[in-house]
């Protein structure tokens, strides 16, 4: 996968509140969390969260491991250095500009 598309499925994937408050979810937990224990903290259907759990799978923010009839959950935060790397070039810009523009101020 080249490293556009990781960064575009990152960005899609964080891009939903919802998906953001699952992947925190499955960060903070202890241990995998099941589609049935996740779908259990949302207003939406397991159906939905299933969806969310998708995208976040395809950004490979999270790993899915099936037991039985049931698949298990657990945060992969790894991926999101993409996305590190990714602004720390727009905040190595933007740092520039603003010591050219204190350097340019600090002159007159």
């Amino acid at each position: 996968m080249t490293n556009k598309k990781k960064i575009n499925l990152l960005f899609k994937a964080v891009a939903d509140p919802t998906r953001r408050e699952i992947f925190h979810m499955l960060v903070m937990a202890t241990a995998a969390m099941s589609l049935t224990q996740i779908s259990e903290h949302f207003d939406i259907s397991r159906q939905g969260v299933t969806k969310h759990v998708k995208i976040l799978e395809d950004a490979e923010l999270i790993r899915i491991k099936t037991q039985g009839r049931e698949r298990f959950c657990e945060a992969n935060p790894t991926p999101l250095k993409e996305i590190k790397n990714w602004i720390a070039v727009y905040e190595k810009f933007w740092e520039d500009k603003l010591k050219k523009l204190d350097d340019f101020l600090s002159e007159g």
